[in-house]
């Protein structure tokens, strides 16, 4: 059985910042335009990557507040 895509991350923010990201959702425009013909393990590709970098955003705002500390 094939596993069914998840929704869109869309939060409706659509702005995209200078290297051509949305700074709602974090997907690219060529992310965005493709979203709806993507198979659904692409869609989650596109999602996993999105939590990678969310996790390295959030790691770098913690070594930045810890050398602040320090």
């Amino acid at each position: 059985m094939t596993r069914a895509g998840p929704a869109s991350p869309c939060i409706n923010v659509c702005v995209l910042d200078a290297g051509k990201c949305c700074t709602g959702c974090g997907r690219t425009v060529v992310e965005i335009a493709r979203w709806g013909r993507m198979s659904p393990d692409e869609q989650w590709a596109v999602l996993a990557r999105l939590e990678r970098a969310r996790a390295d955003v959030g790691r770098s705002d913690l070594s930045v507040a810890g050398a602040a500390k320090g």
